[in-house]
């Protein structure tokens, strides 16, 4: 049996027992990273060592910070966004990211889909904060 969920105009089928449950952003030192992800995004830091970083926040996926050590093929400077990171107020986030000199864009997008803009971390990801 396939479950759906409607929001506006959109509809999202998924099949039941599927879940959604982490994403992987590459950093060079997630000890570090841990801290600025944990300061600039209120995630909680579950655990971080030399090699990676896990991060919760209020839902049930969580953001695992992949360091050199780990094993991971690929370098920290994404282009493109892992995940995106919903926040309750996406003006007042931006403002704040922009004021601690975090580089940000524009918002954009639809009101009645999705309002974002994207942000890097000090490693030069790409990171996607949304509306909903």
């Amino acid at each position: 049996m396939r479950k759906e969920r409607v929001h506006s105009s959109v509809t999202i089928t998924g099949m039941p027992g599927t879940a959604i449950t982490t994403a992987f952003i590459p950093v060079r030192d997630p000890q570090v990273a841990a801290h600025w992800y944990s300061r600039m995004l209120g995630l909680t830091v579950a655990d971080a060592n030399r090699f990676s970083a896990l991060l919760a926040g209020s839902g049930t996926a969580s953001v695992t910070l992949m360091g050199p050590g780990s094993g991971i093929q690929v370098s920290p400077g994404l282009s493109w966004a892992t995940c995106n990171f919903t926040v309750d107020d996406l003006d007042a986030k931006r403002a704040e990211l922009a004021e601690q000199g975090v580089p940000v864009g524009s918002i954009t997008g639809s009101p009645d889909v999705c309002l974002f803009f994207t942000a890097k971390d000090p490693d030069g990801n790409t990171l996607l904060l949304t509306d909903r």
